[in-house]
């Protein structure tokens, strides 16, 4: 089953989802620390493992063999770059800063790699990706050299446009190590306006604002930074996810 069919299929049955996020560059140097998170994944109620930084020297290829050997759940690539794309994975979040005035992020980069994806057969999701304020400068702004959103309306009106433009997912991302993660006003409001997933990010480090930012809306929740720090608290997160959809 291809990865956006899982998705679409527990968002038709409102069945949140969890990702957890690695970056290579941060665990590729240390097996102990490598093999430890992927035990914490597979303890747990995880739908997926996004993989992906805004810059690393990681052997990108080499790195998602490794997750297959250990994991059994799909694993995603959620690309910084075009360095960062590889046929092994299970489905590729093909992204465009939609937030951004950068044009190489809404299409330069994707022209560079587009043959080689269609050619890798991966299964490719077009996805638009909109930067939130999230209190701080984010690596993703330093790296993109573009300014986050934080004005509600123009917020929303990004997200429809996304989905007006084709993508098949709209992400929310407040930005890596953020001070705030997205607001449950913008996340219940842009939610309000799709009929296509939402993923939001960043800033998380709480149970109960992952579930808040369910609970508003959001059908997937992408934590990285804290679990890069806290991995026993995996399952326990992954729990919260369990009650919601089991209405406990």
């Amino acid at each position: 089953m291809h990865v956006l069919d899982i998705i679409l299929d527990k968002t038709s049955k409102n069945q949140k989802m969890l990702a957890v996020l690695l970056d290579p560059e941060k665990l590729s140097d240390s097996i102990e620390k490598f093999d430890m998170v992927c035990e914490y994944i597979n303890q747990s109620a995880v739908d997926f493992v996004f993989v992906g930084g805004s810059g690393y020297n990681a052997n990108i290829n080499e790195f998602v063999c490794r997750l297959r050997n250990i994991l059994n759940i799909p694993i995603v690539l959620f690309p910084g770059d075009i360095s960062q794309v590889c046929s092994t994975a299970d489905a590729l979040l093909f992204l465009s800063l939609m937030s951004g005035k950068n044009i190489d992020l809404i299409i330069g980069e994707h022209i560079k790699v587009a043959k080689k994806i269609k050619e890798s057969g991966i299964e490719t999701i077009p996805m638009g990706y909109i930067l939130i304020d999230g209190g701080r400068q984010s690596t993703t702004q330093k790296v993109s050299k573009t300014e986050p959103l934080s004005d509600a309306d123009e917020i929303i009106n990004t997200a429809i446009a996304s989905e007006l433009l084709g993508k098949k997912i709209v992400y929310l991302e407040a930005g890596s190590g953020a001070k705030t993660p997205v607001s449950s006003t913008i996340i219940s409001s842009v939610k309000s306006q799709l009929s296509i997933p939402l993923i939001v990010g960043g800033g998380i480090r709480t149970k109960n604002q992952l579930q808040i930012a369910w609970q508003s809306g959001a059908d997937i929740v992408v934590i990285g930074n804290f679990f890069e720090q806290h991995a026993d608290q995996i399952p326990s997160f992954a729990q919260v996810k369990y009650k919601l959809n089991n209405h406990e």
